[in-house]
């Protein structure tokens, strides 16, 4: 039902000391979050993946642990970094390809762990581009408000960062297929393209970016 949408885990896994919170982009990445949970002994993990299919790529023949709290640069650009936690990854990379057609090439980067946090990845995005949009299927709370504790400590934002972070509605979505539901939680290619038209200041669908 609305309650039971995996809506609140990462805020409430996050905020416990020593845990590992995973997020999978893909069929492929899950088979390395489960290795990786496998082989930790030393304190508690989770890893996170969505109901419905998976996104159709390659898969290992097995996993392969993961470096803990290391994410992973997916596509270079410049201007805009998206950073992605979970499974809206494919989306990201949906909406970069039509911000390509606009002449705006943003960075995708797949964060892979909420906690901890690739503190060098999440930094170095800041240091070369203007602006950083984080991107997650949870409540606020989570992925994005764990980003700008970080990037707050750091003083970044006292250095002009445009930043904003999407998340789920502070509301119980109603039960439906997950494509409707991402749909109602505007969280598809074109809501992520029209925020960083937005965060760039160029949200006239006429714009172009050279």
């Amino acid at each position: 039902g609305p309650t039971h949408a995996g809506a609140f885990d990462i805020a409430f896994l996050a905020c416990l000391p020593n845990f590992v919170v995973m997020g999978a982009a893909d069929e492929a990445e899950l088979v390395h979050m489960v290795a990786t949970a496998a082989a930790l002994d030393d304190r508690p993990s989770a890893f996170r993946y969505p109901r419905g299919e998976g996104a159709g790529v390659e898969m290992p023949e097995r996993g392969v642990p993961l470096e803990i709290g290391r994410g992973r640069i997916v596509q270079e650009g410049r201007g805009a970094a998206i950073l992605s936690f979970g499974a809206r990854l494919g989306e990201c990379l949906k909406a970069a390809e039509s911000l390509g057609a606009r002449g705006i090439r943003p960075t995708v980067a797949d964060a892979r762990f909420a906690k901890p946090l690739d503190r060098d990845l999440i930094l170095g995005l800041v240091a070369g581009h203007e602006a950083l949009i984080t991107i997650e299927e949870g409540s606020v709370g989570g992925f994005g408000s764990h980003v700008a504790q970080l990037l707050a400590e750091a003083g970044v934002f006292d250095r002009g960062l445009k930043f904003r972070s999407m998340v789920l509605p502070d509301s119980f979505i109603q039960q439906d297929s997950p494509a409707r539901m991402y749909e109602v939680a505007a969280m598809n290619a074109a809501q992520i393209e029209a925020r960083v038209l937005d965060l760039m200041g160029l949200a006239q669908v006429g714009a172009r970016r050279a």
